[in-house]
């Protein structure tokens, strides 16, 4: 190679190394002014728009949570809050416990300030929750209730019980007995209990299609859960997607994400397992458990 052919190609005039080395130097004091010196215009902050967006966003997170909880209450009678139905409504393991020794003793709460005074609840849980407590007609109107001390006219004491039946155990002639409840709701009961085998908590008539809030009223007055048995256990570590999917709180997207948890992380122990999988229905994990077998 003629390295001495390639050096004619840098040889510069006197004025050409000075054009050069004035273009070096402007090259270094437009890269040090960029790199000190910022050109980014000032953005004006309106102080008084981000506080109405600010107050906005709460009021618009506070109407979207009370959405919520209206949309999953009912009417119902607060002396019969069970464990799950107590959980839900959003009381602690104190608040629960309190109220069941109190109805242990035979005793009812005939207003939403006995409530609160048996269960100790706060003031906020109770505006929420008390609008739905609903009890019976004769502690909403007692002054119809009287007692006549006319010989003429003799009170006659019905010292029996209403007879409460086993959900699990009703067929549906005795379902239709119950006001709202015709052929094709009854049937939709039973069919739905078969296929868990049984019910453990009266709140999932819920999730039987077509019963009102005042229907499912007049069913917990005749019906309770007495027995589990025969209830269809789900064998959560080795059934299939399909067996899974079988399982009516299961829909199929759900009982693939188990399988592919079970693979990455082995042996499902406890439902707190579950609830980590995406879609699972967290609001109902404490009976989804009742089904399940570890």
């Amino acid at each position: 190679m003629n390295f001495k052919k390639c050096f004619t190609y840098f040889n510069f005039s006197k004025s050409q190394r000075s054009g050069l080395l004035a273009l070096l130097v402007l090259i270094v004091v437009l890269q040090t002014i960029y790199f000190f010196v910022d050109f980014s215009w000032p953005i004006k902050q309106n102080s008084e728009k981000e506080k109405w967006l600010a107050v906005q966003i709460e009021i618009d997170s506070l109407k979207s949570t009370m959405t919520i909880k209206e949309s999953k209450l009912y009417p119902f009678n607060p002396n019969f809050i069970s464990d799950y139905k107590g959980y839900k409504l959003g009381m602690n393991v104190k608040e629960i416990e309190r109220l069941l020794s109190f109805r242990k003793q035979n005793k009812f709460v005939n207003s939403a300030e006995e409530f609160q005074k048996v269960t100790q609840v706060s003031d906020s849980l109770l505006r929420v929750i008390a609008p739905y407590f609903k009890f019976p007609d004769w502690v909403n109107h007692k002054t119809k209730w009287k007692t006549y001390n006319n010989p003429n006219y003799p009170v006659f004491i019905n010292k029996g019980k209403p007879i409460v039946i086993d959900i699990n155990m009703a067929t549906t002639q005795e379902l239709v007995k119950v006001y709202g409840v015709g052929e094709v709701i009854a049937q939709r009961i039973v069919s739905y209990k078969e296929s868990l085998g049984a019910f453990v908590d009266m709140e999932q008539l819920n999730e039987v299609w077509g019963l009102s809030p005042e229907v499912l009223t007049n069913l917990n007055k005749q019906f309770k859960v007495k027995s589990m048995t025969g209830i269809k256990k789900v064998d959560v570590n080795n059934a299939s997607i399909k067996e899974l999917a079988q399982f009516p709180y299961f829909k199929y997207a759900v009982a693939k994400q188990i399988v592919i948890y079970r693979s990455m992380n082995g042996t499902i122990n406890s439902v707190d397992d579950l609830i980590k999988i995406k879609n699972f229905p967290v609001d109902k994990a404490k009976i989804i458990s009742l089904y399940l077998d570890f």
